[in-house]
């Protein structure tokens, strides 16, 4: 039987917006799948959906593009032997194909030690607010008008040179298997980045937002944000490196902070390869690891962050405390460590959210006799595991703060500090923030910080 995804199936060139697979349709598909297999489990994920984008540079629109795509994974299970293909030919031969070729390879496969039987049915709320319907029913001409609210300002000033990307998602994630599970989700985003630079090449200013619902992001003070920072940050001077007080924007912030989460593993901490090993054995949990200000937790129905309420095997995700006041509250165990361990697992994490505080920006500069104002960080590469030690760079605006008041912008700098160091040298929290996206790529809230004794190493001539 044909479907509307078989790629034979006739298209309408602008009737992408049915492209969107619905619950019944996913079940409906990877049941299909599932009824072909001969393997003793088989497990099947069915991801995708439609991107829209707007990107503009040198002040000029340059694309605009919309991408649509299905694919599916398909695992089968002869034992301990397992393997995976994926494929987005959803027609009929296309799935027995995919289901062919993972049992064939399967039977090739290694016997992994580790394998853990299919989940079954599992429990999880849905999340109705993660989609917003009229984000998904969004037309192309939405994404000019937004890209406007940048191109406009920068024209206008006639020194400025504006870039940016507006993408706008609606996907659906689905994961059903033999042993009688069955998960659907589906969600929207709306992410908007954008870099302003002086035209003498010496200014460079960004920002960026991400919301499940497009009309929520303000484009216009995006726009204002990034152009003020660009002109302030021009011809900037260099200063000595050192350990200095620092005021991190949200962004700076979610891409260092993030990183504490994803090293929450308990298997990594029981092997002695993770910064929460306990000096002659053991691991930290229970322990003050940061100032007592700070609480890390993830939690798919937080509202400020609402994203999948199950992970890659289709195990729910609740709210984890990974830090509260300051102590290592929970490690993360997956399903293979937690049996091994006889803990219950966890899941992952797949958003992460920092705690605030009531300090605005204005307060933390007033209050700073000596110090750098961050506007986020860029590249960070890990240096030493144990210690979470990490090296990046300050990018799009950086500043001196002096008796109070920002006085100068700088050259950016070379770091090398650990997220853990910052989190116990913190001065105060201010408000929160969803960042525009980390590294980790996972959606992530976080607040203005101030810490003291930052460590930058050296200059960089990069703008």
């Amino acid at each position: 039987m044909t479907s509307r995804f078989d790629p034979r199936a006739p298209k309408r060139l602008l009737d992408a917006a049915e492209e969107l697979v619905s619950r019944d349709e996913a079940q409906r598909i990877i049941e299909s799948a599932i009824k072909l297999s001969k393997a003793e489990a088989i497990e099947v994920n069915l991801g995708g959906g439609r991107q829209r984008n707007v990107r503009f540079a040198a002040n000029q629109m340059s694309t605009a593009g919309m991408v649509t795509d299905l694919s599916m994974v398909v695992s089968s299970s002869f034992g301990p032997k397992h393997a995976i293909t994926t494929t987005n030919d959803l027609s009929p031969e296309g799935i027995e194909r995919a289901v062919r070729q993972s049992e064939a390879i399967a039977r090739l496969a290694p016997d992994d030690p580790e394998a853990m039987p299919r989940l079954g049915p599992q429990s999880i709320t849905p999340l109705p607010g993660a989609w917003d319907e009229e984000t998904f029913a969004l037309d192309a001409s939405a994404g000019a008008r937004a890209a406007l609210s940048a191109l406009g300002p920068a024209r206008a000033r006639g020194n400025l040179q504006a870039a940016g990307f507006l993408q706008v998602d609606a996907n659906i994630n689905s994961l059903g298997n033999n042993a009688g599970m069955f998960q659907y989700h589906r969600g929207t985003k709306s992410n908007y980045t954008l870099t302003v630079r002086t035209a003498d090449g010496t200014g460079s200013g960004w920002a960026g937002t991400e919301e499940p619902k497009f009309s929520a992001i303000d484009f216009g003070k995006i726009s204002a944000r990034a152009i003020e920072k660009a002109e302030m940050s021009r011809n900037p001077v260099a200063v000595e490196p050192g350990r200095y007080t620092v005021i991190l924007e949200p962004q700076a912030v979610g891409d260092l902070i993030s990183l504490v989460a994803f090293y929450a593993d308990a298997r990594a901490a029981d092997e002695g390869r993770s910064p929460f090993v306990k000096q002659g054995g053991g691991n930290k949990l229970g322990e003050k690891i940061a100032d007592e200000r700070v609480s890390l937790y993830s939690d798919p129905y937080d509202p400020k962050i609402l994203c999948d309420p199950f992970d890659g095997e289709g195990f729910p995700l609740t709210r984890r405390n990974w830090i509260d006041a300051g102590v290592l509250k929970e490690l993360q165990y997956g399903r293979f460590w937690a049996k091994k361990q006889g803990k219950q697992p966890t899941g992952g994490a797949n958003n992460i959210v920092m705690s605030g505080g009531t300090t605005t920006r204005e307060q933390m500069i007033a209050g700073t006799q000596r110090g750098i104002l961050v506007s986020r960080l860029w590249y960070l590469r890990e240096v030493d595991p144990r210690t979470l030690l990490y090296t990046g760079l300050t990018r799009d605006g950086t500043f001196l703060i002096e008796n109070g008041k920002v006085t100068r912008p700088i050259k950016n700098m070379r770091f090398n500090d650990s997220p853990l160091f910052l989190l116990n040298n913190i001065e105060a929290l201010g408000p929160q923030e969803r960042v525009a996206g980390i590294e980790a790529g996972v959606p992530c809230v976080m607040p203005l910080l101030k810490a003291r004794d930052f460590n930058f190493t050296s200059l960089s001539d990069a703008v």
